[in-house]
């Protein structure tokens, strides 16, 4: 029997789970978001240690460490943190992405193989027999292999999403790939991925050595290509600012680690009080 993909079967229990307990979801994003208080870009670094200990705490079947940056640095493969099924013992990395509901990086595509894959066909191809050899080629190989959990949000409407691209629903619906050339405030060109409907799927983002990381790659939209991506949170949830945190960073900084030991004791009690009321007992 086909053993199921070990990040989507974490996806589907970190769905069940969101639903069972949506306050602690909530809670831990709300946390996450209210860091853009702080800086624009440190939610972002903040969100991988916050989903690490989410899933220590709140997932029973899974445990979860932080890679870091320098090791990160030094892998060959994307990654901010591992995963372990603690009945399979499977491993497995994931990369957070915590985005705008917009434009949002699925890969960087390291080596830029992508693009140039693409070149070699017509600017525009509608051959499934074509597009089935392009989703086969190494260069593609990463597509489906890509373990990208993307915390969205929308800072206006103060709401949250968490929103996984559903790879093999993308791969199966490609209908046409269209090389564009020109677009507003783009001027690398992009080959853009179609479904049947003529509804946006996916693109792919110039390679060349003129690129920088958010030029190329693999990209999707959470706005236009939302028909390919799984609601973890089953929607949009709304999310608040929890002032009271930013007060804890900006004394924790000035406070000696006697202090941060006293305050961590209290944190952990609080932890295991959700854990009663929620009747997790991890």
């Amino acid at each position: 029997m086909e053993q199921p993909d070990p990040y989507k079967d974490f996806t589907n229990r970190l769905k069940l789970l969101a639903s069972k307990y949506p306050d602690l979801i909530t809670t831990t994003l709300s946390n996450i978001f209210t860091m853009r208080l702080i800086g624009n870009k440190t939610h972002g670094d903040l969100a991988e240690i916050a989903i690490a200990e989410f899933i220590n705490q709140y997932m029973y079947d899974f445990r979860s460490i932080h890679v870091g940056k320098d090791l990160y640095r030094a892998k060959s493969r994307v990654e901010d943190i591992t995963i372990i099924n603690e009945v399979t013992k499977v491993e497995f990395p994931v990369s957070l992405k915590a985005y705008g509901d917009g434009p949002l990086q699925l890969s960087t595509d390291k080596y830029s193989r992508m693009f140039p894959r693409l070149q070699k066909e017509s600017a525009k191809v509608t051959s499934k027999e074509t597009i089935a050899t392009i989703f086969n080629d190494p260069a593609f190989e990463e597509f489906s292999h890509i373990n990208v959990l993307p915390l969205i949000y929308d800072e206006k409407k103060q709401r949250c999403n968490i929103l996984v691209f559903d790879y093999e629903r993308a791969r199966k619906q490609t209908a046409r790939i269209v090389r564009e050339d020109e677009g507003r405030g783009r001027k690398h060109p992009v080959y853009r991925f179609y479904d049947g409907a003529g509804d946006y799927v996916c693109e792919v983002r110039y390679g060349g050595a003129s690129a920088n990381a958010l030029q190329r790659g693999l990209w999707t939209n959470t706005k236009n290509g939302l028909k390919y991506f799984d609601s973890v949170t089953s929607g949009w949830i709304d999310y608040s600012h929890n002032k009271i945190l930013v007060q804890l960073f900006s004394h924790a900084l000035v406070s000696s680690s006697a202090g941060h030991k006293s305050a961590l004791e209290k944190i952990r009690e609080d932890i295991v009080r959700l854990k009663k009321i929620a009747g997790i007992r991890k």
